[in-house]
């Protein structure tokens, strides 16, 4: 095997995710009947819909048998029948046919695809709402890129089925079975042999139904590895261009791209066989019905005129079944979309909240980590029997090296997971027994790597207290010396900034989300290596901001700078999910243990 390939084989293998998997289930009907009751709320709104469409295609339904009555009439011109009377009325029978068809079908498209649009507006809403209450664990296993086709493509690959499929369906079906019936009615024996082909249609295309939705499952999930890539690929541009790694990963992206064509070039061709299955069996039926027509006419079992309408119904039985055979295609397309979407919706949330969940009544503030087991992978815990006691306006620093579990103990406080064995309480309350909104309200954070949004200064710090007035915002602003910045970029509060704030410093975006925490007023804050990128003129100004922030606060830092953990009224030192030290900043010196030589170690690289 070549290096190259090896290489390809590797980087495929980090984007074939659980979510990727072929879904292999059969051809699942309460999985369409669970589909349709998003169109549940709009059942009013479509009943005058069906109503047109039943109009138009009764009246596509009569126009045949004018049509022939007419052209009987005409050839029995000798026996009185064909006066021009007789054919004006019959033409401006057929025309007044034609407006109402053209009215209906007209009222008919247009509102099938505005209820077809609402419903997919709501089902994006509800596919959205709920991935926003999936636990962290569901986000550790996908990247960004998977869950962002479930929400855009497959809910788009529904819209069809929506705006055109249901109506459509029903409209197909009635005309099917009217033009079944009116064959008949005019003439058994005429009838059954110009339908003795369905059947055989039916078997042949029946064969292909297994491999068109196989096909275009694969095809989603290509898509998704694509939608993958490109999100890793933004995000780590600069590692990228920085490695000069652009033609490796070009090459594999063009993997992937070949891979999608290959896929949707497969799907596609299974998917057009329908038409050329359709239109050969058309042409059989149509060669037995001149055939065996003719043979009629001569014996006087039937007239021209019938068998003109026979040729019109059977024009008309060919293409709904033509439409039926699209449909069932677009059918796959969709069910192999609703699939992925099913499985986003009936992820369960591994964080959730309890039936008898209370809202967390406002806090004091004093945190107890009772005896905590915690492991993000079975058989490999992160913490190992940790307990905390931490009072009310106490500030607690988390020190250790990488690894040893300090984020751990910041994401159970905010309940982003929860313990295998142990409990967290606020005030005394288990934090399971409350709903995750009541408390994470009254828990702020401050990342080390803070997300700036797309919009402006005032948007972003606003963020943190969505109903805070223009005033509170500067005034947290200038509380953290952020307003200073601010006001020297070119629209002050209303500059703004792309995702992710690139157009700010590392610094700027960190004042920033000091001033969103400080807006939010939490009574537990959590910095989580909150000053690492800010310089050291802007840190001795940040720390006289931290004690506003601080002040009244139960705190919880993660930090290695010294001046940042030193005042801290307890600090906890962590190794391997276990704590090895606690104490203030003067005692653990004192002990020359391991917190030592974590300040030793600082200076030695200062």
């Amino acid at each position: 095997m070549s290096a190259n390939t090896a290489k390809t084989r590797s980087r495929d293998e980090r984007f074939v995710y659980q979510d990727d998997d072929a879904i292999e289930k059969p051809f699942n009907w309460a999985q369409l009947r669970r589909l349709y009751t998003y169109m549940h709320p709009y059942r009013k709104q479509l009943m005058p819909v069906i109503i047109m469409m039943v109009i138009g295609t009764l009246t596509k339904l009569t126009v045949p048998i004018i049509m022939g009555l007419v052209i009987d009439n005409i050839l029995n011109a000798e026996k009185g029948f064909g006066d021009f009377g007789t054919l004006a009325l019959a033409g401006a029978g057929m025309l007044a046919l034609y407006v109402v068809q053209w009215a209906s079908n007209t009222y008919r498209i247009k509102y099938t695809n505005i209820i077809g649009q609402k419903v997919i507006y709501d089902l994006r809403e509800h596919l959205f709402r709920h991935i926003q209450k999936l636990s962290f664990r569901f986000y550790d296993k996908r990247p960004a890129g998977s869950v962002l086709v479930r929400v855009t493509n497959d809910v788009n690959a529904l819209q069809d089925l929506f705006t055109n499929g249901v109506v459509n369906l029903l409209m197909d079906c009635i005309q099917l079975v009217g033009i079944v019936v009116i064959l008949l009615a005019l003439n058994v024996k005429l009838g059954l042999a110009v339908m003795i082909t369905v059947p055989i249609m039916f078997i042949v295309s029946t064969s292909l139904r297994k491999r068109i939705r196989f096909a275009w499952q694969d095809v989603r999930m290509k898509q998704s590895r694509i939608n993958a890539h490109l999100n890793e690929s933004i995000q780590g541009m600069k590692v990228t261009q920085a490695y000069v790694q652009e033609k490796d990963n070009m090459g594999f992206f063009t993997h992937m791209n070949t891979d999608n064509i290959k896929s949707w070039n497969k799907a596609s061709a299974l998917n057009q066989a329908f038409g050329p299955i359709i239109e050969v069996t058309a042409a059989i039926g149509t060669c037995i019905l001149f055939w065996y027509g003719a043979h009629l006419i001569q014996s006087d079992a039937i007239t021209v005129g019938l068998l003109v309408m026979f040729a019109n119904y059977i024009g008309n039985f060919w293409e709904p079944i033509n439409r039926l055979g699209q449909m069932y295609s677009q059918l796959l397309i969709a069910m192999a979309s609703s699939e992925r979407i099913f499985e986003f919706i009936d992820e369960e949330p591994t964080v959730g909240e309890a039936k008898t969940a209370r809202q967390l009544p406002a806090i004091k503030g004093d945190v107890t980590f009772d005896n905590i087991v915690f492991e993000y992978e079975k058989d490999r815990p992160a913490l190992k029997g940790v307990s905390i006691d931490v009072k009310a306006g106490q500030s607690i620093a988390l020190v250790g090296h990488t690894g040893s579990g300090k984020s751990t103990i910041i994401n159970l406080l905010c309940r982003f997971y929860d313990p295998v064995q142990g409990r967290v309480l606020i005030d005394g309350i288990d934090i399971r027994d409350v709903t995750i909104e009541s408390l994470r309200s009254q828990v702020g954070i401050v990342l080390q790597d803070t997300f700036i949004f797309a919009g402006s200064i005032r948007d972003n710090i606003r963020y943190g207290k969505l109903d805070a007035t223009d005033d509170e915002i500067v005034k947290a602003a200038q509380a953290v010396h952020a307003h200073e910045f601010i006001m020297s970029l070119p629209d002050g509060y209303d500059t703004q900034v792309e995702e992710r704030g690139n157009v700010l410093s590392m610094g700027q975006r960190q004042l920033l989300s000091f001033a969103r925490a400080l807006l939010a007023d939490p009574r537990i804050l959590i910095l989580d290596e909150a000053t690492a990128s800010i310089d050291t003129e802007t840190e001795l100004r940040i720390q006289e901001a931290l004690k506003t922030l601080l002040s009244g606060r139960t705190s919880f830092m993660i930090a290695h700078r010294l001046s940042t953990i030193r005042h801290a009224d307890d600090i906890i030192v962590l190794d391997h999910g276990r704590i090895v030290e606690q104490g203030n900043h003067e005692e653990l010196l004192a002990r020359k243990g391991v917190y030592n030589g974590l300040i030793e170690a600082q200076y030695r690289f200062l």
